[in-house]
């Protein structure tokens, strides 16, 4: 089995995770709008908390799109992974 490379060798973007507080308790546009969503997503730069790219509204890419913050993490219970949206990685 190949070993595991650290993060810091997968992803560019570390320096740019912040020690954040998620925003809300749900997805904060869908909650303005009424709407709901799969599942959470904390962006580590801010705290945003937006919705999966399984959900309609895609409010965590979204929120990449418009603010090139690079990193989100699963705040869904019992998932403790991170996405780099420019490196493409996912990492622990």
């Amino acid at each position: 089995m190949p070993k595991k490379k650290p993060p810091q060798e997968i992803c560019t973007h570390l320096d740019q995770i912040k020690d954040v507080s998620p925003g809300s308790e749900g997805c904060e546009e869908c909650l303005k709008t009424g709407d709901s969503w799969v599942h959470l997503r904390l962006c580590l730069t801010c705290g945003h908390v937006g919705c999966c790219d399984q959900s309609k509204n895609k409010h965590a890419t979204k929120h990449f799109h418009r603010t090139n913050h690079p990193i989100i993490k699963s705040i869904e219970p019992g998932e403790d992974w991170m996405w780099c949206y420019v490196d493409e990685v996912a990492f622990e």
